[in-house]
């Protein structure tokens, strides 16, 4: 494979290499045969000259018969557009107007494009504390399956997947990897302008919790903060998942945090379609398979711990590993931890927005200090023609009014190459693009230079002890609630939690555990309703902390929380031994989860079972029933909670 890497390599740091090499070795015979069935696939003849007549008649039925003539005469490359677009989620609303865009500018190029399928789009903030977050996890594998029934149509020589929030990018990712033999570019649709601040919403959250303000002005305040087309602005999965495909490479650099309706944001649309036909007509082979190896992945990981990104993406991010035949898991998270910064603090991290992080140096910044830091791989295929470099640098927009209308010629596909891919940077494109460094940071408050770090670790750390392995968002959380020791106060769900803090019963030092909210137990749903109630204990003085074999949402990190323990109590795992007044200690900086009791009487302690009440409560109404075998079958947390293994 060739490809070019602007400037030199900083020395690789030691710890980054020795994880990376760790997991290239753990991972060999499984990506080996990944590769192998790319490879495959890949030395085909396309879909309409290896299919047979009646197939291809299929296929190309709807299309208009210029775009016939170009597949099925000139051989042009048909593109795939997958699309998770619906208008219920603010941030794919502008998704509607991608598909006639992307066609009418792959068609100056001479080639095609087609709306391969739709996959569905759920949101997180719609479901929160519902039955139908129950769903949310199992629908990242539903959008993956659905990825595929678009692909299988095998008519296609590259795709491009439309779509942005929290399970919905996870889910197009696995899918496009099971297609690893196509060239790939990821296409999002950028934050909201900002409204109410996320600090201010907060606070109307905790005091509607304690009674103090009614629903109007509850309503109110959510509705200033979530109010326009765009992702929120908080820094959490969904605005996580655009942080770590910049990293990975699978976006039009900078493309991550414009927002809708600019006209820099339209131009990076046509700008995706132009950069998957120039990895196609290039020699330049690059399939997101080849694309996503484990030197990737590793530098995914990085920019999440390096920005305190989303404690979902522990879970994401394996599965979108094994996708690709690659195995990682916590204890590299934690390894990585100990060697990354942090170097951006953004809510629930900080005060600022997405939309000031961007402002301040945005994704660009990040990737460029750690580059230089020698903390991410620069010798890695993008869908780029200069490597990782790329995404180091800001997209301008410069109106083509100020040139003639002649100066924008179709081209074909019998034109050279660099005609097709984008131009170096510092030079005006053909459409009105420049790329310029990100350049020192606009605020310091918000974005910093490896040098000078928020914290010279990273913002997730893994913990372990007796009640399992499980993870914790410390990026958040202050110093002093790194630590914390109280007795135990067992929820069977997390209704149960808001009752026991409406009738006044969580007024102490508490570390209050939520079991039976795995993958197996119930769908593992987020628990972020629990944020409000546990931050009025905490801001009471209280010493409070959370432990639950469930999620939090991004957005979470205030409160102490240990998530996502695993093995997860209704698979036998140690948070179905713990009963009320257990001492519990939570230790951040040691890395340690731990019941205070002596080793044999922990040991010899009965495992309390999931309730069937419970059980039989969480397998019906707003089609949970139908989720039922992806319950049997789900792996742990750990394991990417996946259920096509």
């Amino acid at each position: 494979f060739s490809y070019q890497i602007l400037g030199e390599q900083m020395k690789l740091n030691t710890t980054v290499k020795a994880v990376t090499d760790r997991i290239r070795e753990r991972s060999k015979p499984a990506r080996g045969a990944y590769l192998e069935r790319l490879e495959a696939a890949a030395t085909r003849k396309p879909g309409a000259e290896r299919m047979g007549c009646a197939n291809v008649a299929h296929a190309f039925a709807a299309m208009p018969g210029n775009d016939k003539l170009k597949v099925v005469r000139e051989r042009a490359p048909n593109i795939g557009i997958v699309t998770a677009y619906n208008d219920m989620l603010s941030a794919h609303a502008p998704l509607q107007y991608y598909p006639d865009m992307i066609k009418a500018e792959i068609r100056k190029f001479g080639a095609t494009a087609q709306v391969a399928g739709g996959v569905p789009a759920m949101c997180d903030g719609v479901t929160q504390g519902t039955p139908g977050m129950e769903l949310s996890l199992f629908s990242r594998d539903v959008i993956a399956m659905a990825t595929a029934v678009a692909l299988s149509h095998d008519m296609f020589a590259g795709a491009l997947m439309l779509g942005v929030c929290d399970k919905i990018v996870p889910g197009l990712l696995i899918g496009a990897l099971h297609f690893g033999h196509l060239p790939t570019v990821f296409v999002p649709a950028g934050p909201m302008p900002s409204g109410l601040s996320n600090s201010e919403k907060g606070k109307v959250r905790e005091l509607a919790a304690q009674g103090l303000v009614g629903r109007a002005e509850l309503l109110q305040a959510e509705s200033a903060a979530y109010h326009a087309p765009g992702t929120c602005t908080f820094y959490g999965t969904a605005n996580s998942n655009q942080m770590l495909l910049e990293a990975m490479g699978l976006h039009v650099p900078g493309t991550a945090f414009i927002n809708p309706g600019d006209d820099l944001r339209a131009e990076l649309t046509r700008e995706a379609a132009r950069t998957v036909l120039g990895v196609i007509k290039s020699r330049r082979y690059a399939p997101i398979g080849q694309i996503v190896d484990e030197r990737c992945i590793v530098n995914a990981m990085v920019a999440l711990l390096a920005t305190g990104g989303s404690t979902n993406h522990l879970i994401h991010w394996v599965a979108v590993a094994r996708a690709a035949g690659i195995q990682i898991n916590w204890d590299d998270f934690a390894a990585l931890s100990g060697a990354v910064p942090t170097l951006t603090h953004v809510y629930p991290n900080g005060t600022a927005d997405v939309n000031q992080f961007q402002a301040a140096g945005g994704p660009g910044f990040v990737i460029r200090e750690l580059l230089d830091a020698g903390l991410m791989h620069e010798d890695v295929l993008t869908v780029r023609p200069g490597g990782l470099r790329e995404y180091t640098r800001v997209p301008e927009w410069h109106p083509a009014s100020a040139r003639k209308a002649t100066d924008v010629v179709p081209m074909t596909l019998a034109e050279e190459v660099n005609d097709l891919l984008p131009v170096p940077p510092q030079e005006e494109g053909p459409d009105g693009l420049l790329w310029h460094d990100a350049g020192a940071s606009k605020d310091t408050s918000i974005v910093r230079p490896a040098a000078q770090p928020f914290s010279p670790h990273g913002g997730l750390q893994l913990l372990q002890g007796n009640l399992g392995r499980s993870v914790i968002k410390v990026s958040a959380i202050p110093d002093d609630r790194h630590v914390i020791e109280a007795p135990a106060r067992v929820f069977d769900s997390q209704e149960a939690l808001h009752a026991a803090f409406k009738a006044g019963e969580l007024d102490r030092d508490v570390i209050c555990v939520v079991r039976w909210q795995g993958p197996q137990a119930n769908g593992m749903p987020e628990l972020h309703k629990l944020t409000p109630p546990l931050a009025v204990l905490q801001g009471k003085g209280f010493k409070v902390a959370l432990v639950t074999d469930g999620r939090m949402s991004g957005a979470s990190g205030k409160v102490p929380a240990a998530i996502h323990v695993s093995p997860e109590a209704s698979a036998g795992g140690p948070l179905a031994k713990v009963i009320d007044g257990d001492l519990i200690r939570l230790d951040a900086e040691a890395g340690t989860l731990q019941v205070l009791l002596p080793e044999a009487a922990w040991a010899a302690r009965e495992a309390a079972v999931m309730p069937e009440a419970l059980r039989a409560a969480n397998a019906h109404d707003l089609g949970r029933e139908m989720f039922s075998a992806m319950r049997r079958n789900a792996l742990t947390a750990e394991e990417g909670a996946c259920t096509w293994l």
